[in-house]
């Protein structure tokens, strides 16, 4: 090693990669083994990580060690067979070697001057999104960190494009079952609070297109400017996906701008189920999805789209004096001009990378086998006494409770089961109660692992009974 140059020799190199890859394959290889990670106390994780940075280098295979020992176990692991809590991220060896090589070879993918190969494997990669959405060939995206990234920026491209005075008076509807990152992406773009209309979602968890209409009416009325609709592509609590065409019909009668948050269900559309499910996303004037969940995908990787070509760029792109030769290939494809980054990671590969090995059926029954499992969980729990189904498994979720338990001891069977290490799930509120929720768009995850988790509950819910 010379500690001057930050280099490794070749021999320090390989050893190293070779101990990493090695580490990876055994993570892969014993997931389904493992506990399901846990969640340490900030004073113990200080105490064993807080130091001033070293004066002198540590040997790889000691850090290595200490990694292992003090930082990996303490993270949950939600690539695991049994973690349903959340929305998973259920990653794929060949997607995390990809990001190695992304990394290794620091591939910039801000420009086409920068990394020309990384940007027409981004036109590939989104163009494949494109179309398992069902969006025109037109229609343009780019590769985001994750579904917050792309809700902004495809309400940017509305609040840009229809309203370039600025975004008072101008009000933004969306049912209350919308993502925390919808509200966050608004305010950044300039909206208030009281801008914004959450409507009460219906009985079945969607937004109610009448309901829509008569408030946009009043609104109208009362002097303000409707300009943008947000639907859900699956909800995080329930799956729920808004009626898409109603509401794409609604927003071009009233000439309004209809986004739709797919972050979390649009990927769906790779299969026949979900496509029919997530009827008239073809229709929507922008879209989020998130392939780093139900595509698989290792974090980080959104993607963002707008339906009309140019939209994007007209709305990002700015050009600086220092970027005048980046500029100069009219043909060229530069992905700092359609959103928010300069500096930009080569995310087209990991994506690429898993669609090439294991291909797009594959990667289509996985998808498939999300809906099947959570059916399966509802059967079961319909069988267990003493549980009750709140909402039915739709785009993978199911949520239910125990009749007999109120809200703080739901949230104890939590507690529990995160503390057992088997498995792991997250509870919401829906109507005013508690409830447990299960996602279950993990390719790894078995109807085994699905009835383990289960009895857990059952057992912990009996000791809290007593």
């Amino acid at each position: 090693m010379n500690p001057g140059e930050l280099e490794l020799s070749r021999e320090e190199m390989r050893q190293l990669g070779h101990q990493v890859v090695d580490l990876l394959v055994e993570h892969f290889a014993t997931l389904r083994d493992q506990p399901i990670g846990r969640k340490a106390d900030r004073s113990s994780l200080m105490a064993a990580l807080d130091e001033p940075p070293p004066r002198w280098g540590t040997p790889p295979t000691v850090l290595l060690q200490r990694l292992e020992r003090e930082v990996f176990p303490n993270c949950l692991r939600v690539s695991h067979p049994r973690f349903f809590a959340f929305v998973p991220s259920p990653s794929n060896y060949v997607s995390a070697m990809a990001d190695a090589l992304a990394s290794g070879f620091n591939v910039f993918a801000g420009t086409w001057m920068g990394g020309s190969a990384a940007a027409a494997m981004e036109l590939v990669v989104t163009g494949w999104l494109r179309d398992l959405c069902g969006l025109a060939e037109t229609a343009e995206g780019l590769l985001v960190s994750g579904g917050s990234m792309a809700n902004l920026t495809g309400l940017a491209v509305a609040r840009h494009t229809r309203l370039p005075r600025g975004a008072a008076g101008a009000t933004v509807y969306m049912s209350d079952q919308t993502h925390s990152s919808v509200e966050r992406a608004l305010y950044v773009i300039g909206f208030l609070p009281e801008q914004l209309r959450k409507l009460a979602a219906g009985g079945d968890g969607r937004l109610e297109t009448m309901a829509l209409g008569k408030v946009v009416a009043e609104d109208r009325a009362a002097g303000f400017t409707p300009f943008c609709v947000i639907a859900n592509a699956g909800t995080t609590n329930t799956g729920a996906v808004d009626p898409l065409d109603e509401l794409a019909e609604l927003c071009r009668q009233e000439g309004l701008w209809l986004h739709v948050d797919g972050a979390y269900g649009a990927a769906a559309a790779i299969c026949p189920r979900g496509r029919e499910i997530l009827r008239g996303l073809d229709l929507a004037d922008s879209v989020s999805l998130d392939p780093h969940k139900w595509l698989f995908q290792p974090f980080e990787c959104g993607c963002a789209f707008v339906r009309q070509p140019g939209l994007l760029k007209e709305t990002f792109r700015i050009m600086p004096e220092y970027l005048e030769d980046v500029h100069r290939g009219v043909e060229e494809v530069h992905f700092c001009d359609r959103g928010v980054q300069l500096t930009r990671g080569f995310r087209s590969l990991k994506l690429w990378l898993t669609f090439q090995v294991f291909g797009a059926d594959a990667i289509r029954a996985a998808v498939e086998r999300g809906f099947t499992l959570a059916e399966y969980a509802e059967s079961r729990l319909r069988e267990m006494p003493g549980w009750e189904i709140e909402t039915p498994a739709r785009m993978a979720v199911v949520t239910f409770l125990h009749k007999a338990l109120d809200n703080q001891r739901h949230h104890m069977l939590v507690d529990r089961l995160l503390e057992d290490g088997h498995a792991f799930l997250t509870s919401t509120t829906l109507n005013g109660r508690t409830v447990l929720r299960m996602c279950t768009i993990n390719p790894r995850t078995k109807e085994s692992d699905v009835d383990s988790t289960l009895a857990r509950l059952a057992r912990y819910a009996s000791d809290l009974q007593l």
